[in-house]
């Protein structure tokens, strides 16, 4: 799987969610929430009206993102790669599935 490729359809024509992960000028990787439009929140990182964390940390890399069926989704799988290392976020990024499951 390519970089920044979604990966679950949605239940309905609603909202669409999406967890995506950006990495920062320094390398550090950022894991958020979208709704509809992952390029809308990356706009409003780089303004200021994002994330704290990513203020003063630009340019911004959109690495990975993906689709969600709904904002419980969304916010679970966030908080599931949140915990994760920087290996095994990097290992999702790169698509590398051996690497996740010894991850």
């Amino acid at each position: 799987m390519s970089e920044a490729e979604g990966r679950v359809e949605p239940e309905s024509k609603g909202s669409v969610w999406y967890v995506y992960i950006v990495e920062a000028a320094e390398g550090t990787l950022y894991t958020g929430v979208a709704k509809d439009a992952v390029s809308r929140r990356l706009k409003e990182h780089l303004s200021g009206q994002g994330s704290q964390y990513l203020s003063g940390r630009g340019p911004l890399r959109l690495r990975y993102q993906e689709q969600c069926a709904n904002q419980s989704t969304a916010c679970r799988r966030e908080a599931q790669i949140k915990r994760w290392t920087r290996k095994k976020k990097l290992a999702l990024i790169a698509g590398d599935l051996e690497l996740l499951k010894r991850s």
